[in-house]
């Protein structure tokens, strides 16, 4: 089983704002070189879509709701969904926050014909739904985890679709090659050159053929996946060794700014998950894959142990621009090594960044406490003395505009105040 938070960044930041229901919402940063984390499925309608620039979303949405990520909330509601995952079956590989495979097969099914397994997906997806307050999943259920991953995608959002043993190859037939994991615009287009364009097509192509088109290890793979021949085991999650995030885009990317805004932002969200796990690590390492597959790392080693993400931003824009990536880009991620369970608070006392326009906070809640040299991010939760707890709309010239409303509707109030005022500071969840 796959199962496949909608639109989670998103759709936490709506069930949280009563007043974003139904609306366009784009989670990211939403500087002049933000970069888009999520998008609502009301802003998708209008192009709007994961790892564009912001500039470009509020071009084709400019009524959405431009929102920084709220990381403590995406962690505690992914953090209920994998218990639910976990009380079906002990092995459960979570991918990231928003998705995981589950292995049926020591689950408590006794049969596993498509009524017994969908009644168990059912249940697991309302136990999702209650868990987290209301957000929805969309799940897969296949013999292998290639075809259950295409089978969550098949009824987005909050659908349920159980491929049976048998008709998988029929399933995939008709499906654009891209449809296959590691088949981007580049390869995509090299197969579209030798007459390959549905996974029908790739089918009928020799093992040989397609490694002669691709290199051995890419066309040996493509060969199996076309035939629905996929045996990877579900990996339960072991000691951390690294803490790391990367992302693969539809598009290769081009873009220098653009590029260094994703890894900053793949920065400060691995910054966030060594805090929350009470780690730190020495080495930070860039992952770069190019346009032709060749994947590229790159690493520099502290002398101490850091959780700080503008020194992992740093560090990891510094590997990226040594890089030639003008050819174009299909995959970026940062990762820190080295872990060990304390920091060295002052060894970078002399070097703090200051955050980029678009740089998100990477803990919302690590604000200064003096109101002069308060931040206000968009998104941000707060809590006023008088009118309780809201999140803040906008900020500038000395006004911060928020909305006073929490997860329980109807939406609330809007109210401009001074940026120093203080009786608003930042919520910090218990």
């Amino acid at each position: 089983m796959h199962l496949d938070l909608d639109a989670f960044f998103a759709s936490v930041e709506q069930r949280d704002k009563p007043s974003l229901r139904g609306k366009p919402v784009v989670v990211g940063g939403v500087g002049g070189r933000g970069v888009v984390a999520t998008a609502s499925y009301e802003a998708r309608r209008y192009g709007v879509r994961s790892a564009m620039s912001t500039r470009e979303a509020r071009s084709r949405c400019p009524h959405a709701a431009f929102l920084n990520p709220r990381f403590h909330a995406y962690r505690d509601a992914s953090q209920s969904v994998m218990a639910v995952l976990r009380d079906v079956s002990p092995l459960v590989e979570p991918l990231s926050l928003d998705e995981a495979f589950v292995d049926l097969a020591v689950s408590e099914l006794t049969a596993y014909d498509e009524r017994s397994v969908r009644a168990l997906a059912e249940r697991v997806r309302a136990r999702v739904t209650e868990v987290t307050g209301g957000l929805t999943a969309s799940v897969g259920v296949a013999s292998s985890k290639f075809v259950a991953k295409v089978a969550s995608d098949l009824d987005k959002p909050d659908g349920l679709v159980v491929v049976a043993a048998g008709s998988e190859v029929d399933l995939l037939r008709p499906m654009h090659v891209t449809v296959i994991p590691g088949v981007g615009p580049a390869t995509a287009e090299r197969l579209r050159r030798a007459g390959i364009t549905t996974v029908a097509d790739l089918e009928s192509v020799s093992e040989d053929e397609l490694v002669r088109l691709l290199g051995k290890a890419h066309g040996h793979g493509l060969h199996l996946l076309a035939r629905a021949e996929d045996d990877r085991p579900v990996v339960p999650e072991r000691e951390t060794k690294s803490v790391s995030v990367e992302g693969t885009y539809d598009t290769d990317l081009t873009d220098p700014r653009l590029m260094a805004g994703l890894v900053t932002r793949q920065a400060a969200n691995v910054a966030e998950r060594l805090r929350s796990n009470g780690l730190s690590g020495r080495t930070i390492t860039l992952k770069v894959r190019l346009h032709d597959f060749t994947t590229l790392s790159r690493s520099t080693t502290l002398p101490a142990p850091t959780d700080a993400a503008p020194t992992i931003g740093r560090l990891a824009r510094g590997l990226l621009a040594e890089l030639d990536t003008t050819g174009g880009v299909r995959l970026l991620g940062v990762g820190v090594s080295g872990l060990a369970d304390w920091i060295q608070e002052d060894l970078f006392g002399g070097e703090e960044d200051e955050p980029a326009e678009d740089e998100p906070a990477a803990d919302p809640h690590a604000i200064p406490e003096l109101p002069e040299t308060r931040v206000w991010w968009p998104g941000m939760d707060v809590v006023h003395d008088e009118h309780g707890r809201g999140w803040v709309w906008g900020a500038g010239r000395g006004i911060v505009t928020v909305r006073f409303e929490t997860a329980e509707p109807p939406p609330g109030p809007v109210r401009s105040l001074a940026a120093g005022d203080a009786a608003l500071n930042p919520w910090r969840p218990s």
